[in-house]
């Protein structure tokens, strides 16, 4: 087996810097309209871009022609870290975040589209510091790797072979990478600029309506005000609750509405089988609140807007879901658990995985009454080979195992074990609030430093979708 290739990885982390100089310089223009100091992005910026220098002379001898899965793994895992480290930079030097742990914490929480906050009191922040957190999360739902694509394609590499380790889209649109990112980037644009448009036609500001916009489309849901949602009326709520659900579906589905290709929305299983679970529990909701609502409409909404919000990993609030009935609060928890559609910004296990679990099931229900019968896993009519059945129940078990890990540690560390299970879940989705102590209305701040650090881990292990990163500590990634 081929050594690693260390000179390419930098490469690679240099381009990830550079790219994060220039989003740091996106938040000038704000800060300039609201009369806010410049330093905290100009000095980030600078700090970045040295470190690109640096990065960039030691591997200018980069061989680009020789890239290994092996590499793709530690690049990508390192990218992520990198980005959400300096990341912090703004909320050091502004002072609105003095601690480095929670710093990184908010970082990662925002590029990993998770929406936790250890912040207080979003509303006295300024302005320019309010953007760069939202902003954090469309760059993060995109994927930091699909920019590299996109800027810098005479890296030379593969750029598939990188985009496929994100995680966040399995199935080639185009037959080249940056074909593929393109079109994302074109979908993903288009669905943030729709938004935007449709909330500043109702009760939003423009900034308000940006900030909104970026969090929804990325499944990210931090708010620029305190109590999310709950602040705006109703028709915000439903904008943002269908963007929500929008930002849960596969972009191949759009794609595929733009190409016209209807035969293969018809035969998409996972978009069907995610419609029908945001529309039972959605139901399921509204029954358990419609008699603590004044009207069917409030009990509808706020059911909609939560399940929705939990299931595609968004984490935005229409009402504080702690004063829910026993029922309702269960129902929330276990949707933690549902994830958006392959190929959305969401988090999670995703609805794929869970099909393949219940066909699954199925398979072994009729090989138990019929043991001579050939029941074959199918998705989408084509045949899961054995490979790709393991890879995805392996998924499902290590995520349930590392969910009880982060548990175990969390409460090991002071919290009580409500707030430990939906923070550790809620973290590893990235969803963003859970129960207990860490609400919808509430936030992370009381958490010990040691839980800051483990779910910021488990922010960055569930974007990057375990494996990626449980990879590098195997010994064989290791072997030469």
């Amino acid at each position: 087996m081929r050594m690693l290739n260390p000179l390419l990885i930098a490469r690679i982390l240099s381009t990830i810097l550079l790219i994060e100089s220039l989003a740091f310089l996106v938040c000038l223009p704000v800060a300039l309209i609201y009369k806010e100091p410049l330093t905290p992005f100009l000095w980030s910026s600078a700090i970045t871009v040295s470190f690109y220098a640096v990065l960039r002379i030691a591997s200018i001898k980069a061989d680009t022609d020789k890239f290994s899965n092996r590499d793709g793994y530690l690049a990508v895992t390192l990218s992520w870290l990198v980005l959400t480290v300096m990341g912090a930079l703004p909320y050091l030097i502004s002072g609105t975040i003095p601690s480095f742990i929670n710093a990184f914490f908010e970082s990662t929480s925002g590029f990993t589209t998770t929406g936790a906050s250890i912040l207080t009191d979003v509303e006295v922040l300024p302005y320019s510091i309010l953007f760069w957190r939202s902003f954090t999360h469309w760059i993060g739902g995109l994927g930091i790797i699909v920019l590299v694509i996109i800027i810098l394609p005479s890296l030379k590499v593969t750029g598939y072979q990188l985009f496929s380790l994100e995680s966040s889209m399995k199935e080639k649109i185009h037959s080249k990478a940056q074909g593929v990112a393109i079109r994302m980037g074109i979908i993903y644009l288009g669905l943030t600029l729709a938004e935007t448009i449709f909330l500043y036609m109702g009760d939003m500001t423009l900034f308000d309506s940006l900030c909104h916009s970026f969090g929804t489309v990325a499944t990210g849901g931090f708010s620029t005000k305190n109590n999310s949602l709950q602040f705006y009326s109703s028709y915000s709520q439903y904008v943002v609750m269908i963007f929500m659900f929008l930002a849960g579906t596969s972009m191949l589905i759009y794609y595929y509405l733009a190409k016209f290709n209807f035969r293969k929305i018809k035969h998409n299983e996972e978009l069907w089988f995610y419609i029908t679970v945001a529309f039972i529990a959605g139901s399921i909701a509204t029954l358990i609140l419609l008699p603590y609502s004044k009207t069917f409409e409030a009990a509808f909404r706020d059911g909609f807007f939560q399940i929705i919000s939990i299931m595609t990993c968004t984490g935005f609030a229409s009402t504080d879901f702690l004063f829910w009935p026993t029922a309702g609060l269960f129902l929330i928890f276990i949707m933690m658990f549902s994830g958006g559609s392959t190929g959305s910004t969401s988090g999670g296990i995703k609805m794929a995985r869970h099909l393949i679990v219940l066909k699954n099931i199925k398979s072994v229900i009729i090989r138990l009454n019929h043991p001579k019968a050939l029941a074959p896993i199918k998705l989408n009519g084509t045949i899961v080979n054995e490979s790709t059945n393991n890879s995805i129940l392996s998924f499902v078990i290590l995520y349930i195992f590392l969910f009880i890990i982060g548990t175990t540690i969390v409460v090991a560390a002071g919290s009580d074990p409500v707030t430990s299970a939906s923070s550790v879940a809620t973290c590893m989705a990235g969803i963003g609030p859970g129960l207990g102590t860490v609400g919808p209305m509430s936030n992370f701040s009381m958490m010990p430093q040691i839980s800051k650090i483990v779910l910021s881990i488990l922010m960055i292990v569930g974007r990057l979708e375990i494996i990626t990163v449980f990879t590098l500590f195997t010994r064989s990634f290791w072997r030469l």
